[in-house]
């Protein structure tokens, strides 16, 4: 027992997120999660757990994804986020990847990513790039909306445990879809992809990678919508777009290079 626990600790200190293992240490690891719950400690259930992305295609792989984190035990265990899944739209073979953080009341609503006034402004942007949201892939960190006390359109971020909980489908879905790049919208989903708690505004600007992928963080469409000038944070998370775009090898014309500009 200690062995397998070790060797656990061992890939989580190496940034392994999860691993896919047979039903015979399944059982055992299932047992491990079981003593450390009854003991009230924490256990690395998502590591311990197998997730399979089975299929031939990689809509069929997604979608097989998504039912595996409908039903997530890790998820069940911390009672702290709701029952309806919401997990991701787009296409599956996707170059651009953007993550969000979890949903909110609207995306729980409509049971999918980035939607409402967020979504609003996202599709915008992605008009200004000559994209659409059918040619993107659209996942959160979090699959399922934070619990609050008498909720009704209110939300909250998701902590770190409930963002751990389902990282490793993130995780899964990026080894599908393999972007070419992929864009963390905000703080939050800067924080569970980098493991860095620092300010959008000390993130943004620079590439830096996740599993091997060009990564970009900026700032989320909804704080845009919460700036009543703005256009500093706007011409700052285009010229993040840019910089997506020139990675892409997407076409940019001086009209596009001029956005925001005063």
């Amino acid at each position: 027992m200690p062995t397998i626990l070790d060797y656990l600790k061992q890939l989580k200190r190496q940034g392994v997120e999860y691993v896919e293992v047979d039903d015979e240490a399944r059982g055992v690891l299932r047992e491990l999660y079981t003593r450390g719950s009854a003991r009230k400690q924490p256990v690395v259930a998502p590591v311990a757990q197998a997730i399979q992305a089975v299929g031939t295609t990689s809509a069929e792989k997604i979608a097989s994804l998504a039912t595996q984190a409908a039903n997530w035990s890790a998820v069940k265990a911390l009672g702290t986020l709701r029952d309806k899944m919401v997990f991701s739209v787009g296409n599956p073979d996707a170059r651009l990847m953007l993550v969000g953080e979890a949903p909110g009341y609207q995306e729980e609503r409509q049971g999918q990513p980035f939607v409402g006034p967020a979504g609003q402004k996202l599709d915008a942007i992605l008009k200004a790039m000559g994209l659409s949201r059918e040619e993107v892939y659209l996942s959160n960190v979090c699959k399922f909306r934070p619990a609050m006390k008498n909720q009704t359109t209110g939300n909250r971020k998701p902590s770190s445990e409930e963002m751990a909980a389902t990282l490793p489908f993130l995780c899964a879905e990026i080894d599908v879809v393999r972007p070419d790049v992929i864009i963390a919208f905000g703080a939050t989903a800067s924080e569970g992809l980098l493991k860095q708690g620092q300010s959008v505004s000390k993130l943004r600007g620079e590439w830096r990678q996740f599993q091997g992928i060009p990564l970009r963080a900026t700032f989320h469409p909804s704080y845009l919508l919460h700036q009543q000038e703005g256009l500093k944070e706007k011409r700052q998370v285009w010229e993040d777009m840019l910089a997506v775009m020139e990675k892409l090898r997407l076409p940019i014309s001086e009209k596009q290079r001029g956005f925001f500009k005063k």
